[in-house]
């Protein structure tokens, strides 16, 4: 245990130091100006030399005050501007914009890292996979957890048996979206923006996604429950969600998310011999902590706050490009997830079991 401790911080992912990626970001939102493109400008294989918005006065603003070469619209990048001076695409708009960018970008044959969940629905997730999959164009979801120590750490536990047999999964996710952001009208809580929902497809799918990645399983049925309260909600079904997965190998799995409660995040796996609990466990900062027999252990890893998910996200998806190794999570891993989201959904307007 000593020696796995020693460690927990190495990139067991990195096969090479040499190279660099210039990314182009899409959509110039908070997250991608303070978490996604400092992350970037820190890691070791990245550089930001394209910035992407709605207007071209907009993006020229924000990279002129963060040192970016190019600023241009987003009908100038339909139109190819600024394409050789950029290697890879960062889409980090609005769920339901994902499919036209991902389009773009495949036709200048640039790669794709692209924010989960990966469109509005199935449909057009779909769609994404195939215009890429013609393009010979790499197509990475954005799952940052996959790069996180403890969540890799716990991994390699996982399949050295650590758990036993795999019983029993709860995860929750909530936070209080009108605080964060105050603004009724944003598109989080418009579903022609945002997709299915708000809490499942923003929040759910760390705990679901997360699961998949740790366990290796997939589910195969869900039944779930959520409404809506608060007026900001009337337009989304799923202000409280809660469902029940049963996974492959008969695991089962509560999910429970909010975008209108107390900032929480929590994923524990139970089995046979022992538990892993992430507490928090999204967002930065996860905590794990490990039980079996007489053992009890808690790691910590203060320093892995978002913005470093993100750094070692990036990190590990210009690995890939740099070394033309396959990126994990692709736009099939993504795919399931969509697929499993809208059967949340349908569960819960059908009031009935939902097989996958």
């Amino acid at each position: 245990m000593l020696d796995w401790i020693d460690s927990y911080d190495e990139r067991d992912w990195q096969t090479t130091t040499d190279g660099t990626v210039r990314y182009a970001l899409l959509g110039l939102g908070w997250w991608t100006v303070d978490v996604a493109l400092p992350a970037i400008e820190s890691s070791d294989l990245g550089d930001v030399t394209t910035l992407v918005s709605s207007s071209t006065e907009k993006a020229q603003r924000l990279a002129e005050e963060n040192g970016v070469d190019h600023g241009i619209s987003y009908d100038e990048f339909h139109d190819g501007a600024a394409s050789e001076a950029y290697d890879a695409v960062y889409v980090g708009t609005p769920n339901a914009y994902h499919l036209e960018y991902v389009e773009t970008a495949a036709d200048l044959n640039k790669p794709v890292l692209c924010e989960k969940p990966m469109e509005a629905s199935i449909e057009r997730a779909e769609r994404m996979v195939e215009v890429c999959e013609d393009a010979d164009v790499p197509l990475m979801i954005a799952y940052r957890m996959h790069t996180d120590p403890a969540v890799r750490r716990a991994r390699e536990l996982i399949e050295d048996g650590f758990l036993g047999e795999p019983v029993s999964v709860y995860g929750n996710n909530s936070q209080p979206l009108l605080e964060m952001i105050p603004d009724p009208d944003q598109w989080r809580l418009d579903p022609d923006l945002s997709g299915y929902g708000t809490s499942v497809m923003d929040l759910g799918i760390y705990s679901i996604n997360t699961t998949r990645y740790l366990l290796n399983r997939d589910p195969v049925a869900v039944q779930s429950q959520m409404s809506s309260h608060h007026d900001a909600f009337d337009d989304v079904p799923d202000e409280r969600s809660s469902a029940i997965l049963v996974l492959e190998d008969d695991v089962k799995m509560v999910t429970t998310d909010s975008q209108h409660a107390h900032e929480d995040t929590n994923l524990k796996i139970t089995g046979t011999e022992g538990q892993i609990e992430f507490q928090p466990a999204f967002h930065g900062q996860a905590t794990l902590h490990l039980s079996r027999g007489d053992l009890s252990v808690t790691v910590e890893h203060d320093a892995f706050d978002a913005e470093r998910e993100m750094e070692e996200e990036f990190d590990y998806f210009a690995n890939c490009l740099l070394t033309d190794s396959d990126v994990y999570a692709d736009g099939r891993h993504g795919l399931t997830d969509m697929r499993i989201v809208q059967a949340i959904h349908e569960a819960a307007e059908n009031d009935d079991v939902v097989e996958l």
